[in-house]
C-alpha cells in the first residue's frame, strides 16, 4: 500500500505544471471533448508507465542491492532538482495528427511522457519498492489526479495553482526519498 500511495502522491505533485498537463489543457481547449481526452491520457499513461515499471523491475534483477541503493538515492535527488526546472509545452508535442481526439491524445501523451519526470520516477519507484503493480497503478492514478481536472476545468484551474510551491513540495519529497535510499531507510 505504501508503494501505491507514495507513487500516487509524487506523480500527482510532479505533474502539476508539467508539459503533459499543459498538453491536457491544450487538447481540452482545442477539442472541448473531455472524455475521449481523459481516456486517451489514461491509455497512454498506463502503457508508458507499465513499460517504465518493467525497466525498474529489470534493474532490480541486474544491479546488486548496494549499487541500486546508491543509484536510486542519487536519481531521486536529481529528480528533486529537476522538479525545480519549469516545463514548457513544445510545438512538436501538439502537432496535427489525423487520429481523432482519442488517438491524438494517446500518441501525444505517450510521446510527451518519454523521458519525462514521471516516467523516470516510475522506473525509480518500481526499483525502490519492488512493487510493480502498486507503483504503476499509483503513478497512473497520480497522472489522472493532476490531468483530469486540467481537462475538465481547463485554463481556469491552471492559473490558480501555486505551481512553484507544488513543485517545491514535490522536490522536497524526492529529496527525502533520495536521502532515505542513500541511508538505507527503505
Amino acid at each position: 500500500m505504501e508503494a501505491f500511495l507514495v507513487s500516487t502522491g509524487i506523480v500527482a505533485l510532479a505533474e502539476i505544471g508539467d508539459k503533459t498537463q499543459l498538453l491536457a489543457l491544450f487538447l481540452a481547449a482545442r477539442w472541448r471533448r473531455p472524455w475521449p481526452i481523459i481516456l486517451g491520457i489514461f491509455t497512454a499513461t498506463i502503457v508508458n508507465h507499465a513499460l517504465a515499471g518493467a525497466v525498474g523491475a529489470w534493474l532490480t534483477q541486474v544491479i546488486g542491492p548496494d549499487a541500486l541503493r546508491w543509484i536510486l538515492g542519487v536519481s531521486f535527488i536529481a529528480m528533486a532538482a529537476w522538479m525545480l526546472v519549469p516545463d514548457k509545452l513544445d510545438e512538436a508535442d501538439t502537432g496535427r495528427l489525423r487520429l481523432g481526439v482519442f488517438g491524438t491524445t494517446v500518441v501525444a501523451f505517450f510521446l510527451a511522457e518519454m523521458g519525462d519526470k514521471t516516467q523516470v520516477a516510475t522506473v525509480a519507484l518500481v526499483a525502490q519498492f519492488q512493487a510493480y503493480y502498486a507503483v504503476v497503478a499509483g503513478t497512473t492514478l497520480g497522472m489522472l489526479i493532476a490531468n483530469v481536472p486540467a481537462v475538465l476545468l481547463g485554463d481556469k484551474l491552471a492559473h490558480r495553482l501555486p505551481v512553484r510551491l507544488v513543485h517545491g513540495i514535490a522536490a522536497l519529497i524526492f529529496a527525502c526519498l533520495g536521502l532515505a535510499a542513500l541511508f538505507g531507510l527503505f
